[in-house]
């Protein structure tokens, strides 16, 4: 069987062109969606990639009409070869179903890869240059210095408890804690 899956981003968008060129395609099904693709939640995408069977083609007008990003693509695309579902972009002439579409998917694959180690690497050598100048990652802290020293201060008297201090700093008990912790007053 061969199904086509068509998505435009928003509503004002229409897909009368991705509709004719998967009806060219001989697609016996067309799942459509007007979703925005940077949404998890695709539910006509979900249900089309739950009806597919081994030996069934899954059509699309354009690769970015089926997934979010290089990676996500490849992650679907390897899922179908698994499943023993064949693919094709018709604008993109990829076809998996023959060796030379196997081959351009597995290139792009390839290069997904890549991006991601590049990225990787990029991340760690500017945390390390960071680091180099004295600069901590992370959040920074929901107390500051001071506010934790009059915490403690407010602390010294019986009269108050941790509870009372910690909405009059507006945090919670667990955050007033950690604070007081970091700065090394005693619990």
């Amino acid at each position: 069987m061969i199904i086509g899956y068509a998505r435009v981003s928003t509503q004002d968008q229409h897909a009368e062109l991705q509709l004719d060129a998967l009806s060219k395609a001989a697609c016996e099904q067309v799942f459509e969606e007007k979703v925005t693709g940077k949404l998890r939640e695709r539910p006509q995408l979900t249900q089309c990639l739950s009806t597919l069977r081994k030996g069934d083609t899954l059509v699309v007008w354009k690769l970015d009409r089926l997934a979010r990003s290089l990676k996500n693509l490849v992650e679907i695309i390897e899922d179908l070869q698994q499943r023993g579902i064949g693919f094709r972009s018709l604008t993109e002439a990829i076809d998996t179903t023959n060796a030379g579409g196997k081959l351009v998917f597995h290139i792009f694959g390839a290069l997904a890869e890549f991006e991601h180690s590049l990225i990787t690497e990029r991340t760690k050598a500017g945390l390390a240059a960071a680091r180099a100048r004295g600069r901590k990652g992370g959040r920074r802290p929901a107390m500051s210095t001071s506010d934790t020293k009059k915490a403690a201060a407010l602390l010294a008297d019986p009269m108050m408890t941790k509870t009372e201090v910690a909405k009059h700093f507006k945090v919670s008990r667990t955050t007033l804690n950690a604070s007081l912790k970091r700065e090394g007053f005693s619990l």
